[in-house]
């Protein structure tokens, strides 16, 4: 059965008009919600507009976490470090990129506290990775993130905007077991890739998925109405028997609709899925 998740802050309005952030006023609210939408998990987010909010820097807070887990039978087992869009590791003064590094160390041990297994680290939009210099300082990055991901065992799941090839060759010079990819549909509709070629270039490397549609070069739209060639996508994972994650990051609906919004859109996705499996057998 595949096991789906929501990205956090999805299943309540949005907060100050932010598209997606760590939902400050309602996070506990989203526990029961998940479960009545029937997601299994909800990806975390850390990010700078809730960081002082975040229950997962205290160790009281990730008791309370733990306890709606229990109480909803929804999971936290994976985290979007949206923090690393808001302050970028690239780009920046020596000082600055150290500091960083180290707030990712903290967040790792954070994890570990809280049993979340992976942690997707963004290198898009802002973030994103414009040249063969920045290849190299991400590479230096990872290399001084990989002894605390193996002490904690949590796994780095890296989401870019590389091309198919380019992206394969950065991971092939950082072949390590807890280094994987975040496979996002929307964002390789937007930037025009084609999932075939992506999972040809490194498929097996692929730990989670975010599921979402978007036009090329531009925003995330309703599954189905924007370039995302789903259909491939589900059918590619099917035939690598992908077992991990699907992350729901879709289009927001109206507010105050999240909960049939999400309902729906994971029932398709299912179909969608189960089609994928069938087709390979």
């Amino acid at each position: 059965m595949p096991y789906f998740a929501t990205m956090q802050g999805r299943l309540v309005p949005p907060e100050g008009g932010r598209f997606q952030c760590f939902p400050r006023e309602r996070w506990r609210d989203e526990f029961a919600l998940a479960a009545e939408a029937g997601l299994d998990a909800i990806e975390w987010i850390f990010d700078v507009y809730g960081e002082d909010a975040n229950p997962l820097a205290t160790d009281d807070g990730v008791a309370e976490m733990r306890d709606l887990c229990a109480k909803t039978g929804v999971a936290v087992r994976s985290l979007c470090a949206d923090f690393f869009m808001d302050q970028p590791f690239l780009r920046t003064a020596q000082t600055k990129r150290a500091a960083l590094i180290e707030k990712m160390r903290w967040l790792l041990s954070r994890c570990n506290r809280m049993g979340i297994g992976r942690v997707v680290v963004p290198f898009v939009d802002q973030s994103r990775i414009d040249n063969d210099e920045e290849k190299n300082d991400v590479l230096s990055i990872l290399r001084s993130l990989l002894p605390a991901a193996e002490n904690t065992q949590v796994e780095l799941h890296l989401e870019t905007s590389l091309a198919p090839q380019p992206f394969a060759a950065l991971l092939e010079r950082c072949a390590h077991p807890l280094l994987r990819v975040n496979y996002d549909s929307g964002n390789s509709s937007s930037l025009g890739y084609r999932p075939a070629e992506e999972f040809a270039a490194y498929g097996p490397r692929i730990g989670s998925v975010h599921i979402k549609d978007r036009v090329r070069g531009g925003g995330t739209v309703p599954l189905g109405a924007g370039d995302a060639d789903l259909p491939t996508v589900f059918r590619g994972l099917a035939e690598m028997k992908y077992s991990g994650d699907y992350v729901l990051q879709i289009a927001r609906p109206e507010s105050g609709k999240e909960l049939p919004w999400i309902a729906q859109n994971r029932a398709w996705i299912a179909g969608q899925i189960e089609q994928a499996v069938l087709s390979t057998l």
